[in-house]
């Protein structure tokens, strides 16, 4: 394929931007023009000519459109490309205040101050951040770190796909006579069925589940700590990821355990933009990622594709035993961050649909299979506005359906208005699926108005289910107290027929010594990555008190 191009749009300071992208050359197709409309006629070329362009990047000021303008019809031609507009430094300052109002509700991505002289980094890595999400964005990835090998792109397949979407490794399908697929098929049996999965450095496998990957890819077969270790982290979402950090920072010794892919729901977002730290934004995927890396590089172990299906406390409170489906692990003191998941639809035609056309959660490679069609995403928090915002990009349209008239009261304010600027996003307030089906695949949805009762059926090649929050705690002991809809109880919330000596718990303890609950999961949680990870660090001080403890109570 063609290699992807990159834009530069300005009328008096081409020169510069030509300069500036000079090292970008070797890998990307850089192409200039100097107006909107010069600009917009390159575009079309370059995909006529079977490429696509990863990045727009404009001068703040044109000369046959505003900017921002020109970005919106850039969008409407390439819609899953990037857009930068950098400024000269005669008018950064003069031109920000108006244009930093759009980037704030996803018009274009950035906006950087033009490179004032050679070897600019902080210009450039920028640019490489916006190259970056591009190429974990888009359907075709330009480096494959796993192959995977299927006739169809089934529910397991693509549930395979979005596990290595969600863990930074990008994939590729092959159809098992290709060229790719032959050359994973000579590694397994002759019976061996699909999906076939294979890595560099790591065996060929037969996988019947996403988990089967995990392990594979991640973990070794069995769980094998023969030590006491001084905390277990259940769960490797923000919070659980915050602590494993502070923690293993701070001299413990950390072992996560995680069933399925590093981050989480946060893990599904394609873009998180009020993240403090990160102001052009950040994926969840690479928050989580960069996370892992980081308590990796403090010494934290990780555990990943293995369930925890129990937890025994020890009534000293000196050595929990966490029991996982592939053996046993022994801590002083246990995070719970297991999070929550989506709840059921509970319309059972399309609950028989899930991998194929419904799909729980963004589901990114799902979404970059959505091209050309229309879909619907239910749900009204953020993570159902960021999937909607990334779904805009491939699809021919995407409806946000909610029970309520609007999304002002569960969304926040920037993703509502980002919403409403996408052309290619609507929001149909009142709303819920009733029905659904198609054969084999999702063709079409039963949607009724909550108002009136009116239903009408409409056509779906995609459907994406952001509904609210279920705990995910189910292996949690009797002693651990949950409120009523299972969320676990920490601190002031924890009944008074289970305080100790008086006192309430500290504000992450559990009723059970050594015990904490942090996150999504603990009753009370706001339910945002920032107040997650806010629990995970905040935790690590509660576990050094109770380890010291600990220690104060051995004999000398």
């Amino acid at each position: 394929m063609p290699a992807p191009a990159i834009v530069l749009v300005s009328d008096t300071h081409l020169a510069d931007l030509e300069s500036a992208f000079a090292r970008y050359t070797a890998e990307y197709d850089v192409r200039t023009a100097r107006s909107r409309g010069e600009a917009t006629r390159v575009a079309e070329q370059v995909v006529a000519e079977g490429g696509t362009v990863a990045l727009f990047v404009s001068d703040s000021r044109l000369p046959d459109d505003h900017v921002l303008a020109a970005c919106h019809l850039w969008r409407t031609v390439v819609p899953t490309a990037r857009r930068l507009v950098t400024a000269h430094w005669d008018y950064f300052i003069e031109d920000a205040p108006a244009l930093r109002q759009g980037m704030a509700v996803g018009k274009y991505d950035a906006y950087l101050l033009m490179p004032r002289g050679t070897r600019d980094e902080e210009f450039h890595n920028a640019v490489t951040d916006l190259l970056s999400d591009w190429g974990a964005t888009v359907p075709d990835p330009e480096v494959v770190s796993v192959k995977v090998v299927s006739p169809t792109n089934d529910g397991l397949t693509m549930a395979i796909r979005d596990f290595l979407d969600r863990m930074g490794m990008p994939s590729r399908r092959y159809d098992p006579d290709s060229e790719g697929g032959r050359y994973v098929r000579a590694m397994l049996p002759d019976d061996a069925t699909y999906p076939m999965v294979f890595a560099n450095n790591r065996p060929a496998i037969s996988a019947t589940s996403v988990r089967d990957v995990a392990r594979t890819l991640f973990s070794a077969d069995d769980v094998d700590i023969d030590r006491v270790v001084d905390l277990a982290v259940i769960g490797a979402g923000p919070a659980g990821l915050a602590t494993a950090v502070y923690g293993a920072s701070e001299g413990l010794s950390v072992v996560v355990v995680e069933a399925e892919a590093i981050g989480g729901q946060a893990g599904t977002s394609s873009m998180i933009r009020n993240y403090l730290g990160f102001p052009r934004g950040i994926s969840g995927m690479r928050l989580a990622q960069r996370a892992r890396n980081q308590a990796l590089r403090f010494g934290t172990e990780f555990i990943t594709g293995r369930e925890v299906v129990g937890l025994e406390p020890d009534p000293a409170g000196a050595a929990h035993l966490v029991r996982t489906d592939g053996g046993d692990l022994r801590a002083r003191s246990v995070v719970v961050s297991t999070g929550v998941s989506y709840r059921k639809l509970g319309v059972e035609p399309l609950e028989a649909l899930v991998g194929n056309g419904v799909n729980y959660g963004a589901a990114m490679t799902a979404a970059r299979e959505m091209e050309g069609y229309d879909v619907f995403v239910v749900g009204g928090g953020n993570s159902a506005g960021q999937a909607a915002v990334h779904l805009a990009r491939f699809a021919r349209s995407v409806t946000i359906l909610v029970r309520r008239p609007g999304l002002a009261e569960t969304m926040s304010d920037y993703l509502v208005r980002e919403l409403e600027y996408n052309p290619r996003v609507s929001v149909r307030p009142c709303t819920q699926v009733v029905d659904g089906g198609g054969e084999g695949r999702l063709s079409w949805l039963c949607l009724e108005d909550t108002r009136t009762g009116e239903r009408e059926r409409v056509e779906a090649q995609g459907l994406f289910l952001l509904l609210g929050a279920v705990p995910t705690c189910t292996w949690l002991p009797e002693e651990i107290e949950l409120d009523a809809n299972g969320f676990v109880l920490t601190g002031r919330d924890v009944p008074q027929d289970h305080w100790r000596d008086g006192r309430p718990p500290a504000d992450l303890a559990t009723t059970v010594p050594g015990i904490f609950a942090a996150g999504d999961i603990r009753a009370g949680s706001m339910k945002r990555v920032a107040a997650a990870t806010g629990e995970g660090a905040s935790v690590v001080p509660l576990v050094h008190a109770h380890l010291a403890g600990i220690l104060q109570n051995e004999p000398v």
